[in-house]
Formats: C-alpha cells, structure tokens, sequence
C-alpha cells in the first residue's frame, strides 16, 4: 500500500465519519470525494462498507454503557425491552420498502438532478421543521414509544431516495412527531446501528469476491480507523451543537451541496452513477 493510498484512505474515512450522522448525507459526499480521488472502482465499493462498519463502531464505543446495560438487562428489564422493541420496529420500515423498492430507486433517482433535489428539498424541510411551532412530547430516548418508533422508522425510510440523508429523515421526523432535539438525534444514531450493520453485511457478502483481506487489509483498516475517530468527533460535535441551536445551518448546507452536485455532473468533474 502506498502513500497515495493511505491518504485515500484516510480522506474517506474523514468523510464517511464525519457525514454519516449529521443530516446532510454521507452517499452524495463519498461519491464526489471519491471521483475527485480517483477512487471508485470495484475496489472502492468494499471499502466504502468497511469504511461506514467504522462510523458504526463510533457510535457503540460512545454508547458503549447504554448499549451494555441493554443487552445485561434485556431480560428482566422493561425498560430495556421496549428499547430494543422501538429499535426493531423503527428498522422495519426501511428493511422492508429497501428489499422490495430499493434497486428500482436507485436505478431511476441516482442521477445527478434527483440527488440535487433531493438534498434542496431536504434543506426546505429542515427549515419548515425548525420554523414551526415544536411541541416537544418526548424528551429523551427513553420515552419513545412503539408508535413513535414506527413513525421514526417510515421517516428513516425517505432515506431509500438518493441524497436524502438516513439520519437527516429520522432527526427531522422527530421533530416533527414531537421529540426534542436531542432525543431524536440520539434515536437516529441508535438506529443507525441495526439498520447500517446489517446493510453493511448484506453488501459484503454481495461483494464477498471482492475483499482481499490480504492485498487490501491495510487500506481497510486505515480507513475503517479514520472513520471511526471522525464518527466520534462529529457526534459528539454535533450533540454539543444542537443543545444550544438548531438545523437550520445543515439547510443551508444542503442547499449549498446541492448547487455543487449539478455543477459537477454538468462540469463533468463527477459521474453520478452507481456503477
């Protein structure tokens, strides 16, 4: 593996940990960043699951004493059990309309424009949800309920729509189904484990051809350890910022991406595809 490799690496996990949990899409910044790096081969299909199991691993090492005391006391619990409840009902929604929409949406809305409206509409929401009069009913995790979580859950599920931002939809949906900020960030990032795991192990048993743990081990640890310290930064970042502002700066960040999706495409700097 050499240099230039390593700073690939490296720059792509940046991003990845970085963009995975603020609402404002890690899919539309993976592609530019790795058409300006040269870096989207096969190759780099592997590596940007590996990449995302990273930002993953952030949240369960900053969770890591919630996600403990879940799992000790799963069974005597009812606290306990109606969290991993909420979780598997707010997965379900995404899991479902994925396997049977996901490959057509993908095929008809990964092109430049469908990406660009997707992160200016997204951005018009945000604004909308934070303009609005916020009624909070749930202040924390905790007092989420099954039917909030299923709400969450077909919030989340926007995120089939490339460009959209899988915890943008279910933090803004949130809001507008009556939890707090911090409440419906942190659900976003719990959620983001069941839901990302098993999507990120369903694309490398798709992709299992393709990991060469012994050519390419080093290159994926790199970036999976990139991913994994950027994750933690943007979290914690992103919890500090929300305990005294709102979205609205993510907006106009949407919208700012957006312009710079279509002046790629049209440039020919980027190709939006999925291949």
């Amino acid at each position: 593996m050499d240099i230039n490799q390593i700073i690939n690496a490296v720059i792509l996990g940046v991003v990845e940990g970085l963009t995975e949990f603020l609402p404002i899409s890690s899919t539309g910044h993976l592609i530019l960043a790795g058409d300006l790096l040269h870096f989207n081969d096969e190759k780099a299909k592997v590596f940007t699951v590996v990449i995302q199991v990273g930002a993953i691993l952030a949240i369960c090492w900053e969770y890591r004493v919630k996600i403990f005391n879940v799992i000790r006391n799963l069974f005597h619990d009812r606290q306990a059990q109606k969290f991993v409840l909420n979780l598997g009902i707010a997965f379900l929604p995404l899991a479902l309309l994925g396997l049977a929409f996901g490959k057509h949406i993908k095929a008809v809305l990964f092109k430049p424009i469908p990406v660009a409206l997707a992160f200016i509409v997204g951005a018009f929401i945000i604004i909308w949800a934070e303009k609005r009069e916020h009624k909070i009913t749930v202040e924390s995790v905790d007092d989420i309920t099954p039917l909030d979580a299923l709400k969450l859950g077909f919030a989340q599920a926007f995120a089939l729509i490339p460009g959209t931002s899988r915890s943008g939809a279910t933090i803004i949906g949130g809001l507008f189904f009556g939890l707090s900020r911090k409440a419906a960030t942190e659900f976003s990032f719990f959620l983001a484990i069941p839901t990302l795991m098993l999507a990120s192990a369903y694309d490398l048993y798709k992709h299992r051809e393709l990991l060469n743990l012994h050519d390419d081990g080093a290159l994926f640890a790199v970036g999976l350890i990139a991913a994994f310290l950027s994750a933690i930064v943007a979290v914690k970042g992103l919890l500090r910022y929300i305990s005294h502002h709102n979205f609205i700066v993510f907006a106009w960040y949407r919208i700012l991406f957006g312009i710079v999706v279509i002046a790629s495409a049209y440039g020919g700097l980027v190709n939006w595809t999925t291949e």
